[in-house]
């Protein structure tokens, strides 16, 4: 998590990829979407505050993802990035199409810094809402690149979003 407020309330909920960990504040807004990962094991603490959105809501949200590789979340949350830097690079993530990619460095380019595909990284190996500003959908040039919960994880990402080229072991088509 890259934000000062800290997580009073965690729930852990099913998904087509494995459990998922949702982190909120004590105001209700979402922080941390954590994904399955080797050895993570997802803890649930403390009570629901008042402007989190109901156990019910998260569930159907996340099928609607899973189904449409998109929906709006139900509750509030805010684009992560303390540096304008990473919160462009975010901004440009949320906006890349389920089943599409773009590479490290057209997402460099789109934020006005070409060459700066590593900084794209960083900011993609920190980003802590995952399915919001969907970072599995930022490739290597040739290849999938690197990925937090490890590449099968990221391949199973972007076949879920019909991504057919993605299940099949190649880069799903770029996003225009």
């Amino acid at each position: 998590m890259t934000d000062a407020a800290s997580p009073v309330f965690a729930e852990v909920l099913t998904s087509p990829i494995g459990p998922l960990g949702f982190l909120y504040s004590e105001d209700g807004e979402l922080l941390e979407i954590q994904l399955p990962a080797p050895g993570r094991r997802h803890r649930r603490f403390g009570r629901r505050p008042a402007g989190a959105p109901s156990r019910r809501a998260v569930e159907a949200w996340i099928r609607a993802w899973f189904r449409e590789g998109t929906a709006d979340f139900p509750g509030r949350w805010r684009l992560p990035g303390a540096r304008p830097f990473t919160r462009a690079v975010y901004r440009q993530v949320a906006r890349i199409p389920a089943g599409r990619t773009r590479t490290y460095a057209e997402v460099a380019a789109r934020c006005g810094s070409p060459g700066a595909a590593r900084a794209v990284g960083n900011a993609m190996a920190r980003n802590p809402l995952p399915l919001l500003v969907p970072c599995h959908r930022v490739v290597a040039r040739q290849g999938l690149g690197g990925f937090g919960g490890g590449l099968a994880l990221k391949e199973k990402l972007l076949a879920a979003e019909a991504a057919p080229q993605a299940a099949a072991g190649a880069r799903a088509r770029p996003a225009r």
